[in-house]
Formats: structure tokens, C-alpha cells, sequence
């Protein structure tokens, strides 16, 4: 068994003080940090997203002046600002692999970005022979969601540690991990 751990958009716009600020983002980022603290060398392999959209653009209308908070977004994880960097409580030294993604047009799953050498997430889990994958991260109910059931689709079997992840709002939140334990992710806790 090869297991990796996707680390889901944990940024400076999706924590505490951001564009698109998700409650209890910093206590993520500081909770995937403890668990990197115990058990990187768990994982063969760590991957995580940023958004990095294109300034200058409405990267394929993801971004809008009057966003409706459902397709379309205020302006957010701009490349090269403050807001697209990862949050300063996420330690990021084990990372083995970072993906940008949406970088001109929507982009929710992590399975959509690319590495800065042209990779994409599913090429590093298979020639990893990543088996199983552990989800945490931004936003449960968005990015978190999307990036879980690609890699279910991916053939690997996935565990979301739900202590780990922040949504936008409670009840799509709750859908969105009932979606993904329906289509057989494991909703486990990291910290009993």
C-alpha cells in the first residue's frame, strides 16, 4: 500500500482575514501542520493545491464583479499575491509536490493543476503507486469535495479526515461529505 496525503488550498484567501475567508481555516492549517509534525513519513508522497488565477482576467468567468458564491467568485488567489500563498501556519516542508490550479479558467479539483514542471496530480499518484489517499484542506463543500472524488474516480481508495477540513457552510458541507462517503471515501478523524 502506497498512501499520499492531499493537502486541498490551504491559503492566505480561504483562512481567516482572506477574500473568500472559510471559518476555522487557520485551525486547518495549523492542524495539517501538526500532523506533517507526526506523520510525514507516513505518507510516499504529499501533495498540495493552490488556486492560482491569472490577474488581469475572470479566469474563464470564475471570477466576477458581482459574484452569485455558486459559479462565480469575487476576486481571489491571484498568482504572485499575498492571498495565493499558502497560510503562513501551514508548514510546508514535506510537501513533495505542489499543483496550481485555475490558472485561467475554473478549477475546483486539485486533479486540475499542474506542478510548475508540467505534472498533474494523477500522473504523481500513479507513478507513485499511490493505492490510498488521505483529503484535508479548503473549502469541504468545494475544493475539497471535488479533489476527494477524482481521486476516488482515480481508482485510489480515499479517507477524508473530517477534523482537518473547513467548509464555506454547514449544511453543503455535510451534503458534500455525505456525497463522498456514499461514493465510498472513509470519514475518519486524524485526532481521536
Amino acid at each position: 500500500m502506497t498512501r499520499a496525503l492531499l493537502i486541498v488550498d490551504v491559503q492566505n484567501d480561504f483562512t481567516e482575514g482572506g477574500a473568500l475567508a472559510v471559518a476555522g481555516g487557520d485551525a486547518v492549517a495549523s492542524a495539517v501542520s501538526e500532523l506533517l509534525a507526526e506523520h510525514a513519513a507516513d505518507y510516499d508522497v504529499i501533495v498540495a493545491s493552490r488556486d492560482w488565477h491569472d490577474p488581469e482576467s475572470d479566469n474563464g468567468g470564475h471570477i466576477a464583479a458581482e459574484p452569485d458564491y455558486v459559479d462565480t467568485w469575487p476576486s481571489h488567489c491571484i498568482a504572485g499575491t499575498e492571498g495565493a500563498e499558502y497560510d503562513p501556519l501551514l508548514e510546508t516542508a514535506a510537501i513533495t509536490h505542489h499543483v496550481r490550479k485555475g490558472q485561467g479558467v475554473p478549477a475546483y479539483s486539485m486533479f486540475e493543476g499542474v506542478t510548475e514542471s508540467g505534472e498533474r496530480t494523477a500522473e504523481i499518484l500513479t507513478a507513485h503507486g499511490v493505492t490510498d489517499a488521505d483529503v484535508v484542506g479548503i473549502a469541504t463543500d468545494h475544493c475539497v469535495r471535488a479533489s476527494a472524488l477524482d481521486a476516488i474516480a482515480h481508482g485510489i481508495r480515499v479517507r477524508v479526515l473530517t477534523d482537518l477540513v473547513a467548509g464555506v457552510a454547514e449544511k453543503p458541507s455535510e451534503a458534500a461529505l455525505a456525497e463522498l462517503a456514499h461514493a465510498g471515501a472513509e470519514l475518519a478523524v486524524a485526532r481521536p
